[in-house]
């Protein structure tokens, strides 16, 4: 993969993650991999594999495309059920 390739996947994990609530150490079990694995993936330290792409497209509900296009097209393309951070806030707005 391109770096610019690399951070966008890098990107759209963030995303996805603070979308769904989700942690590294969720993230990592999905994966069949450490914490600290995902952390060193996230961080560039690590490359991503075309397998763990795979496996978090499938995870997240989405094309593996839709992964890679970017944080915006991977957001979009996630399913509303996946979206826990969203659904929390706007109970929170309209609850207050």
């Amino acid at each position: 993969m391109s770096s610019g390739l690399e951070e966008s996947l890098r990107l759209s994990v963030a995303a996805l993650m603070r979308t769904t609530g989700e942690s590294q150490s969720v993230v990592a079990g999905v994966l069949g991999l450490t914490q600290a694995q995902v952390s060193r993936r996230q961080s560039g330290a690590a490359s991503w594999t075309l397998g763990d792409v795979d496996a978090l497209a499938v995870h997240y509900g989405i094309a593996a495309l839709d992964l890679l296009a970017g944080p915006a097209r991977a957001c979009e393309a996630l399913p509303a059920a996946r979206r826990r951070v969203a659904t929390a806030a706007r109970g929170v707005r309209s609850g207050g």
